[in-house]
C-alpha cells in the first residue's frame, strides 16, 4: 500500500532514512509521497526521491513558514523534476497565533497563481495537496476564487467533522487521513472518515508525526505504520484489509499518477 503523505527529508530520524524506508518495505508499503514543506525542503526530497523508486516527492511551502523570505518562483522549476507528484503542502493553519492567518492567505495565494500560470504555460498539471486546520471555511473561499479544478485537491491529515468533509467532497477532492482518526479523542474524525468515498479516500502517515494507535506515543511515527490507519479505517467499513487497500491504492495511483 502507499503512505501517500509522510516527510522523510533532513534529520527527523535518528537511525536514518535507510533503516526508515527498509521498514517500511518490510510491513508492506509500496510507495511513499515524500512533502516538502519549504524550497530547501522540495529540492531534498527531489534528491531522496531519484535515489529510490518507490518514493516519489511533491514542490510547496507549508503555512507555518508565512512570512519567511520564499522564492516561491522557484517551485516552477521543482515541479517538473521526475519524479514529483504533486504542488504542496500549502494552505492554512489556524491553530496557533503566528504567522497570523492573513499573512497564510498571501503564501497561499502566490503559490496558486504560480500554480494556475503554471497550467496556462503548458506545465505538468498535477494534484495540489492542502493542509487546512482550523481554517477550512477561509481556505475553501480561497479555492473558490481560482479558475482550479476542485478533483485536483487533495486535502490531507483531515481532523474536522462531517459536516466539514461534506464541504471538501462536494468539491470533488481526495480526503487523506492519519493516525488522527485513530485516537479515542477524534471521535468526529472517524466519524467524517465514514463518509469518504472509498475512490476519495486515501491513507497516510504524516511521519514522523501522528503515530496511531496501537501505538500512540511513540516517535518519531514512520511510513510502515500507515498499516494501522488502513487497519482502521477497513474496520469501520466491515471491510477486508485487501479490500481496503486494493481501494485506496487505486485512489492514491489515480490522484498521484503512483506505480505499484
Amino acid at each position: 500500500m502507499f503512505d501517500t503523505h509522510c516527510h522523510l527529508t533532513g534529520d527527523r530520524y535518528a537511525d536514518g532514512i535507510d533503516a526508515v524506508l527498509d521498514r517500511a518495505r518490510a510491513a508492506g508499503v509500496t510507495g511513499m509521497v515524500s512533502v516538502s514543506v519549504d524550497i530547501d525542503d522540495a529540492a531534498a526530497a527531489s534528491k531522496l526521491a531519484s535515489r529510490h523508486a518507490d518514493v516519489w516527492c511533491t514542490a510547496g511551502v507549508h503555512p507555518s513558514e508565512a512570512g519567511g523570505e520564499h522564492e516561491v518562483e522557484a517551485l516552477g522549476s521543482l515541479i517538473r523534476v521526475p519524479r514529483c507528484v504533486a504542488w504542496g503542502e500549502m494552505g492554512l493553519d489556524g491553530h496557533w497565533p503566528d504567522p497570523p492567518l492573513k499573512r497564510q492567505e498571501l503564501l497561499l495565494e502566490r503559490q496558486l497563481d504560480l500554480i494556475e500560470a503554471t497550467d496556462a504555460a503548458g506545465g505538468p498539471r498535477l494534484p495540489i495537496i492542502l493542509h487546512s486546520r482550523k481554517a477550512l471555511d477561509t481556505l475553501l473561499a480561497v479555492l473558490a476564487s481560482t479558475s482550479l479544478a476542485g478533483d485536483r485537491f487533495v486535502f490531507h491529515c483531515f481532523t474536522d467533522g462531517p459536516s466539514d468533509v461534506e464541504k471538501v467532497l462536494q468539491l470533488g477532492a481526495a480526503v487523506s487521513f492519519t493516525g488522527v482518526v485513530t485516537y479515542r479523542n477524534a471521535a468526529d474524525v472517524a466519524a467524517a472518515s465514514d463518509r469518504v468515498p472509498l475512490e476519495q479516500l486515501m491513507v497516510e502517515t504524516d511521519s514522523p508525526y501522528l503515530t496511531p494507535e496501537p501505538l500512540r506515543g511513540q516517535r518519531p511515527n514512520q511510513p510502515a505504520n500507515v498499516i494501522h490507519v488502513a487497519k482502521f479505517l477497513a474496520a469501520r467499513r466491515g471491510l477486508s484489509l485487501a479490500d481496503f487497500e486494493s481501494a485506496t491504492d487505486a485512489t492514491a495511483r489515480r490522484v498521484f499518477g503512483l506505480s505499484s
